[in-house]
């Protein structure tokens, strides 16, 4: 029979164990942060209905959705897990407590076409903070204080997270008669730091008929720049013109007001009226996170207000607010970077268990059981090969210490703990054996997973 060469899939990602334990610490970060503001994990399907995936229906989704039947039943793999969450809540409404906060950590799927730092498959970390009708301007305030215990959590510190508030927006393009276009304009404007602001103003009056005078009036709002609280008194001078925008900066000096209380240093935060995000989404506070030394990676996390979550599945008002975390991509743009961290623990185990002689089994087995009720991940090595190939295999596995157990050994009922690391050995009782491999773990984890 002729065999099949095995290939993964183009804009699919597979890890070997390293990289992969490297992946899940960042994961297991991102649960212990986000649990930390009461957010409770939340786990959907990645099948769902057609129907009801695309409710929305219509656009780029459409098109790059993963779609097939089953039988009589019209199937789709889910593009993202804002969609998901919509569905869950509007399902299971009665039973929830308001405000509801969740994270998920999950797959997502996009039939896009596959290139560097772009996948088909891809993991997203979102948080979202859904109210019942309202939702106060304080679950806006908090988010910047997660995104920024986030990322310091990962090892992170040139990071900034840069905010806006599309009423003050749209409030603006109001005042200046461009609300009908402020759409187009907004897309126009997100050009900015590619293409530089004499381009953007030809564009807006040669392809959206901007005249001149309104084009410098734009170019100048978005260009106000300084310290947050400049930035803010600058907005004041606009305020009185226009119902929204003095709602929006309402809110964004509420945003700024409160980042001391919440622990965010000014240097890693920034208000920045180019920021519009999800245009056809978002209704209020905008995110976005970029690293200082990295700009060209673009956003690392972001997000915003919106205010009706299920629109498409309930009469109900679930405003909310959320940010998600392209995961995947991220841990590319790292690796690619080399600014993953080499030098924390990537091992399956802390310490591999060696008998030296088939009559050393049963206390082999009976110290790793105790080992592993200690809190220490074990292996045991119960293959019969030469000592060197056993050796060789925790070398390579990257294992950091081995307990060598032979005949005297057991009869005096303690170990031999190699440090392999070190290349020192020592033969101790097994308390003085967990003592120090615990000691030993916990100071090689010391590091952050990220290193800038």
């Amino acid at each position: 029979m002729a065999k099949q060469k095995p290939r993964t899939l183009s804009g699919f990602m597979e890890l070997l164990p390293g990289p992969q334990q490297q992946m899940e610490r960042i994961m297991e970060i991102l649960r212990t942060t986000y649990s930390l503001y009461g957010f409770t994990a939340l786990d959907t399907p990645i099948i769902e209905s057609s129907e009801v995936l695309l409710a929305k229906g219509g656009g780029d989704t459409e098109k790059q959705i993963y779609r097939f039947e089953k039988g009589d039943s019209d199937l789709s793999l889910r593009f993202d897990l804002t969609v998901p969450l919509a569905k869950y809540v509007a399902i299971h409404y009665g039973q929830l407590q308001f405000p509801f906060r969740r994270y998920q950590i999950g797959k997502v799927y996009r039939g896009e076409r596959a290139q560097r730092g772009r996948f088909r498959e891809f993991y997203q970390a979102d948080i979202d903070i859904i109210g019942d009708g309202k939702l106060d301007i304080i679950n806006e305030a908090e988010i910047p204080s997660i995104i920024y215990r986030t990322f310091s959590q990962l090892g992170l510190e040139r990071f900034q997270i840069r905010v806006n508030n599309r009423k003050v927006l749209n409030g603006f393009y109001a005042m200046v008669g461009l609300e009908a276009q402020s759409q187009d304009i907004m897309r126009t404007v997100d050009k900015l730091d590619k293409i530089g602001a004499d381009k953007v103003k030809s564009l807006l009056i040669e392809e959206l008929d901007v005249t001149e005078e309104t084009a410098d009036q734009v170019l100048h709002f978005i260009a106000i720049q300084g310290s947050n609280q400049e930035v803010l008194v600058a907005l004041e001078d606009y305020r009185g013109k226009n119902e929204l925008f003095d709602t929006g900066l309402d809110e964004l000096s509420t945003v700024v007001k409160y980042l001391a209380a919440f622990g965010v240093p000014e240097a890693n935060f920034a208000v920045d009226l180019t920021i519009a995000r999800g245009l056809d989404y978002y209704t209020g506070t905008v995110y976005e996170t970029t690293m200082l030394d990295h700009p060209e990676i673009g956003s690392i996390c972001s997000g915003g207000r919106y205010d009706n979550l299920a629109e498409y599945y309930t009469d109900k008002q679930l405003p909310g607010v959320g940010i998600s975390i392209g995961l995947t991509r991220l841990f590319y743009v790292l690796g690619e970077q080399g600014m993953l961290n080499p030098n924390l623990p990537v091992a399956p185990a802390d310490v591999l268990v060696i008998p030296m002689g088939d009559e050393q089994q049963g206390y082999a087995i009976a110290t790793a059981t105790r080992l592993r009720e200690a809190g220490i991940r074990t292996q045991l090595y119960a293959e019969q090969k030469k000592f060197k190939a056993r050796i060789t295999y925790a070398s390579k596995m990257e294992i950091p210490y081995a307990l060598f157990l032979g005949e005297t050994e057991e009869q005096e009922q303690v170990v031999a703990l190699k440090d392999l690391n070190k290349g020192e050995q020592v033969t101790v009782p097994f308390s003085e054996a967990v003592q120090l491999i615990q000691a030993g773990i916990t100071a090689a984890n010391q590091g952050k997973v990220i290193q800038e």
